[in-house]
């Protein structure tokens, strides 16, 4: 590397869910790694629900996404018992399941398909009744005619899985430097980082993991830089006195209008389903606002006694086709590790385990595949 001296076995660009969780797997195999991030009390797992939710989240011809989000999630409580046992931080895991409520008729015949392929790809999943699902939940307003409960559809908390992975990456050895950074390119492979400050970091490779960021990363050839965009969304905290009113996750569509509501153990309810094509204009937009409480309030009209803690803005990083954008970016020795959208939560388990399997020697796991960055430069030049 010339007179530049390696500091590290691998630099990841990128310090939230996604960047922290493969800085921390690539420690545990035995890497020296440095973590770069500009803010790491920041990034789309602040605004992030935590639903762990291959089911709820299925949409037709995505069964490659599925499969991906089912394996992961297989992999989460492992993941996360093991950050709370290193560390001493609880994730907020909860095992709670999701029901997916129907406004009317038209809502449950589409439950009713979704259902269908479900159980179609062996997944469990089961139709309720208006009065089971108030037996389920008996805060939810009355009226409504049922849904689609999917027991294996989980939760946790992304704050406090961010600040375990942060954690048990510093008990591993990662170096955490503050900081925005470019990739140095020589000879044709990356060779480590430029920081804003000058400062020039070695490493053998490099991991970009920077979230909506990811598609503008400097020293990057621009026929390689990942096709990701920014996607925002807005989510609501909320605290009702007392109580937690609901013991699992609710989602539906009220009038047209997607919504959740995601309970957490200490009480507080996290609102959202807020998403915009805005570039990265972090404004609070009120009507976003205003759309959340009135659908959420809908399907639980106690929400207008409660208190609005926090809203919170973040940029999803979307993709051309939803799926992620993992493995060799085209650039020897620069890795990508993005693209994650509304699932970068769940896939985190997965995405640092094969990220850290391609560091350490191996290659990535068949499921993983399909993430790979050359199919997206394949189907622009087709």
């Amino acid at each position: 590397m010339g007179d530049q001296p390696e500091t590290s076995d691998v630099i990841v660009l990128g310090g939230g869910v996604i960047g922290a969780a493969v800085a921390w797997r690539s420690a545990q195999r035995g890497l020296r790694v440095t973590l770069v991030d500009p803010q790491t009390d920041a990034g789309a797992w602040r605004a992030a629900a935590g639903m762990l939710a291959p089911l709820s989240e299925l949409h037709y011809c995505e069964t490659g996404l599925l499969r991906l989000s089912l394996e992961s999630l297989e992999r989460f409580p492992g993941f996360v018992s093991e950050l709370t046992e290193l560390t001493g931080v609880a994730t907020g895991f909860r095992r709670c399941g999701t029901v997916t409520v129907g406004w009317d008729g038209a809502d449950l015949a589409g439950l009713r398909d979704v259902q269908a392929f479900a159980q179609q790809l062996g997944l469990d999943a089961s139709m309720v009744t208006g009065r089971e699902l108030r037996s389920l939940e008996p805060a939810l307003a009355t009226g409504l005619p049922g849904g689609l409960l999917a027991e294996n559809d989980h939760q946790v908390d992304p704050r406090l899985l961010h600040q375990a992975l942060l954690a048990a990456g510093a008990l591993e050895g990662v170096v955490q430097v503050r900081g925005t950074a470019e990739v140095v390119a020589r000879g044709g492979r990356a060779a480590g980082v430029r920081l804003s400050d000058g400062t020039q970091l070695g490493a053998g490779t490099v991991v970009a993991a920077m979230g909506a960021w990811t598609g503008g990363v400097g020293g990057v050839p621009r026929d390689l830089l990942p096709a990701v965009r920014p996607v925002k969304g807005q989510t609501l905290r909320l605290r009702l006195p007392g109580a937690p009113r609901l013991s699992r996750v609710v989602r539906g569509v009220v009038r047209g209008s997607a919504v959740y509501l995601v309970p957490r153990a200490d009480g507080r309810l996290v609102v959202g389903a807020s998403s915009e094509e805005a570039g990265y204009d972090a404004s609070i937009r009120a009507g976003a606002v205003y759309e959340s409480l009135r659908d959420a309030q809908t399907l639980l009209p106690e929400l207008g006694e409660a208190v609005l803690e926090e809203v919170a803005v973040g940029f999803r990083p979307g993709t051309p086709d939803n799926l992620p954008i993992v493995g060799p970016s085209g650039l020897d020795g620069l890795l990508l590790a993005s693209g994650h959208y509304r699932n970068g939560i769940l896939l985190s388990a997965i995405t640092a385990d094969g990220v850290a399997d391609v560091l350490s020697g191996g290659s990535l796991p068949d499921v993983l595949e399909p993430c790979a960055p050359g199919r997206l430069r394949q189907v622009a030049s087709a």
